[in-house]
């Protein structure tokens, strides 16, 4: 008798930039935009229409509620991206979100197709929280020690809670690091 040895190969993934309705929209329309070279255009128009929805209580309800006809809300999207310039792959991609009940995956979308790009860009991500506004030197501190750290300019947003723990989260490979706000400063010096 012979032992038969398989190979297992992992399919699936737990990234969310690839794994679940906002990112298999984001991945169909991420590759739809490279084949023609249009991916920065798309990243554009996604952050207007994001910023549309940001701003807007309203549309944020119309496309998450399920009381709306697909119709009237694919209208009222379609409507709202023209009146912003947002044409092409980008209106098309709102559209059929739309028409498949899918707005309310919008801003996942979104994002996932940001993180597509980035990732194609060979950029990583750093996410800084911190307790208090950091002041313009220890910006400018963190961000030397993430651009060393990551080997690339990185850091694009700083949000300030109320609370005090730091946490650096560096992606593709997760690492968590969290120190106190004396820790930060001690490490920054």
């Amino acid at each position: 008798m012979s032992a038969v040895t398989r190979e297992r190969s992992i399919v699936a993934t737990t990234d969310q930039s690839q794994s679940g309705v906002a990112g298999r929209y984001a991945r169909a329309l991420f590759d739809l935009a490279t084949e023609n070279k249009a991916v920065a255009d798309v990243a554009k128009a996604l952050a207007s229409f994001q910023g549309l929805v940001d701003e807007s209580t309203d549309l944020q309800r119309l496309m998450r509620s399920p009381v709306f006809k697909t119709e009237d809300q694919t209208a009222a999207v379609e409507a709202l991206a023209k009146k912003a310039g947002i044409n092409g792959l980008a209106l098309n991609f709102l559209k059929v979100m739309g028409g498949n009940r899918r707005l309310a995956a919008v801003p996942g979308a979104i994002s996932a197709f940001n993180a597509l790009v980035a990732q194609s860009r060979g950029e990583k991500t750093a996410e800084v929280t911190s307790a208090e506004k950091l002041s313009a030197k220890q910006l400018a501190d963190l961000k030397v020690a993430l651009t060393t750290r990551m080997a690339r300019e990185s850091l694009k947003d700083v949000e300030t809670q109320r609370r005090m723990t730091i946490r650096r989260i560096l992606s593709p490979d997760h690492e968590f690091i969290d120190m106190s706000e004396d820790e930060l400063d001690e490490a920054l010096a």
